[in-house]
């Protein structure tokens, strides 16, 4: 019990370790950076909410307006599906591009120090 203990703590200073750099530096939460870095793995044609749904571990309706707030700083947009009008994918832009890779380094650093401890 001890292990799990330490293994939740660990978790939770590295998250606020993130949490604290990448909103400082960069304007971006963890789970933003997180979506972000999703997003530009399949830049080709975007994802569709319901993957993002499921790489990032949120509800449908956390993943709404986390997306609602990349779009709202021009970050992502979104794009129905040619092939089925229901499909909606979440697409970066190149500005989510620029911002991610300017916090990637800082992430980087972060993992880095945190983890070392």
């Amino acid at each position: 019990m001890g292990e799990w203990r330490e293994l939740l703590a660990r978790h939770a200073r590295v998250n606020e370790a993130l949490e604290r750099e990448l909103e400082r530096h960069h304007r971006l939460s963890v789970t933003e950076f997180e979506a972000l870095q999703h997003l530009a793995e399949n830049d080709v044609d975007g994802c569709r909410l319901q993957q993002l749904v499921d790489d990032v571990h949120m509800s449908q309706s956390a993943l709404s307006r986390l997306i609602g707030r990349l779009t709202d700083e021009g970050l992502v947009e979104r794009r129905s599906c040619t092939s089925d009008r229901r499909g909606i994918f979440a697409v970066i832009t190149d500005a989510g591009r620029q911002r991610l890779a300017e916090a990637k380094p800082t992430h980087e650093a972060v993992l880095e120090r945190t983890l070392r401890d």
